[in-house]
């Protein structure tokens, strides 16, 4: 019997020890590396950039939003893993910490900022403030990666491209909304799409990139796969629409079709149980039934593993 309160009071211990060892929210859900020699060798050894994130934590609303929402969110905290060697330093600890931030010429108590280092500690890039962003963050790991001459992977492209503040939209009036969503999620450019209702006609809405495709281009391709009998755009792409032959409208109406009309590519397959973005959705769903091996390359390992 005198047992039993030995083993509570080990299990309380535990409980409490699982507690305190849990990880802070300002530094995500990433697995950090804690010692900087130790991530140079690591470095030094597989070729993988250093991600160091510099983090205040305890931190502000702020760091502890940069750690909830980026460095939390799957596609980034996957790559960080996989393609990087994370390291995390906080800047208001003493100690290593304190070293590390002297070394770098880091100040004390800052919001946080996000340094990429090759084996020798020597930044990659150039060192920059205020990333604090999914895209943002996402665009400097692809930079670092082909500045390293690492491979980029697909899903890390499409995630920046689908956070990109520069997307814009046009709507597609065809026969079938399932189409458009397989047919014009294959075109290079578009980075999300989206079966609706437009003017009692059943539409695709698209978000794409004009730095990769323009709008009379996106156009033309949607006329070869059938899947543009009129468009609709913002105001400010009005008189660019105009020039071609379709009929041209505004988005005004415009409403998304029910959750089991979109994506219907992917419906019954196992990739409808990954949890996928919506550009990962948007890309898988136009490749799936016609190239299945293309429409894997969009997903991180994890996610091909899920499909095993």
């Amino acid at each position: 019997m005198r047992l039993l309160p030995t083993a509570l009071l080990m299990l309380t211990i535990t409980s409490c020890s699982a507690r305190d060892d849990l990880q802070p929210v300002e530094a995500g859900k990433v697995s950090w590396g804690r010692d900087l020699d130790a991530a140079l060798v690591a470095s030094e050894v597989s070729g993988k950039p250093v991600f160091a994130l510099f983090q205040e934590i305890p931190g502000c609303a702020g760091c502890q939003q940069f750690g909830r929402e980026v460095m939390s969110h799957p596609l980034i905290v996957e790559a960080v893993e996989t393609e990087f060697t994370p390291l995390l330093i906080h800047n208001n600890k003493p100690g290593k910490d304190a070293d590390v931030l002297r070394r770098f010429g880091e100040p004390a108590w800052n919001y946080q900022v996000v340094r990429f280092l090759d084996a020798k500690a020597r930044d990659i890039l150039p060192r920059k403030d205020q990333v604090w962003d999914t895209g943002g963050i996402a665009e400097r790991m692809i930079a670092t990666l082909r500045a390293a001459k690492r491979p980029v992977p697909s899903y890390l492209s499409l995630l920046a491209a689908e956070q990109s503040p520069r997307l814009k939209q046009a709507v597609f009036s065809m026969f079938c909304f399932w189409t458009g969503e397989m047919a014009l999620g294959q075109i290079d450019g578009v980075i999300t799409t989206e079966a609706g209702f437009h003017g009692g006609h059943e539409v695709t809405l698209v978000r794409y990139d004009p730095e990769v495709i323009t709008l009379l281009a996106l156009i033309a391709a949607a006329e070869k796969v059938d899947c543009a009998r009129s468009v609709h755009v913002p105001a400010d792409d009005l008189a660019q629409a105009k020039a071609t032959r379709l009929t041209v409208g505004s988005i005004s109406g415009y409403r998304a079709a029910p959750a089991d009309d979109q994506k219907k590519q992917l419906q019954g397959t196992p990739a409808a149980k990954v949890l996928l973005s919506a550009a990962q959705a948007t890309k898988v769903n136009a490749w799936l039934r016609s190239d299945p091996q293309k429409a894997i390359t969009y997903l991180t390992p994890n996610q091909q593993n899920q499909l095993r």
